[in-house]
C-alpha cells in the first residue's frame, strides 16, 4: 500500500490530474466560443451550417450522417481555435525567450571543453581563446 501511496504523490500525478481539471474547464470556454461566436458568424456568410437533417434510410433503419458531418466540422473549428489561440501564441513566446537565453558557454577550440564566453583562457588546458 506504501508504493500506491507514493505513486500517487509523485509530481507527475499530481501535475496531470491538475491539467485534466484544468483541459475540463477550458473545454466549455471553447465550446462556447465555437457555438456562440464562430457558428453564428459562419451562419451570417453561408446559411446556417447543421447538416443533422441529412439522413440514409435503409430498411428500418436511419443512418444520420448529417449528425456525423456536425461533429467533424465542430471537432475542426475547436481545433483551430485552440491551435490559433494557444498553440500558436505559445510556441512564438517560448521560442522568443529561448532565442533570448541563448548560451552562455562555448567550446575550448584547443581541448573542446566547456568555457564561459568571456574566458579568455581555457581553464582546463590554459591556451588562449579568442
Amino acid at each position: 500500500m506504501s508504493g500506491f501511496k507514493r505513486f500517487l504523490m509523485q509530481g507527475n500525478v499530481i501535475d496531470l490530474a491538475v491539467a485534466v481539471v484544468i483541459g475540463a474547464a477550458f473545454n466549455s470556454i471553447v465550446q462556447s466560443f465555437v457555438a456562440d461566436l464562430l457558428t453564428p458568424l459562419i451562419s451570417a456568410f453561408g446559411g446556417l451550417p447543421d447538416f443533422s437533417s441529412l439522413k440514409v434510410t435503409v430498411g428500418r433503419s436511419n443512418f444520420m450522417y448529417g449528425n456525423f458531418i456536425n461533429a467533424v466540422i465542430s471537432f475542426l473549428m475547436v481545433a483551430a481555435v485552440i491551435y490559433f489561440v494557444l498553440v500558436k501564441p505559445y510556441t512564438h513566446l517560448k521560442d522568443r525567450s529561448a532565442a533570448k537565453v541563448g548560451s552562455k558557454t562555448r567550446d575550448c577550440p584547443e581541448c573542446l571543453s566547456e568555457i564561459p564566453k568571456a574566458a579568455s583562457r581555457c581553464a582546463f588546458c590554459s591556451s588562449q581563446v579568442a
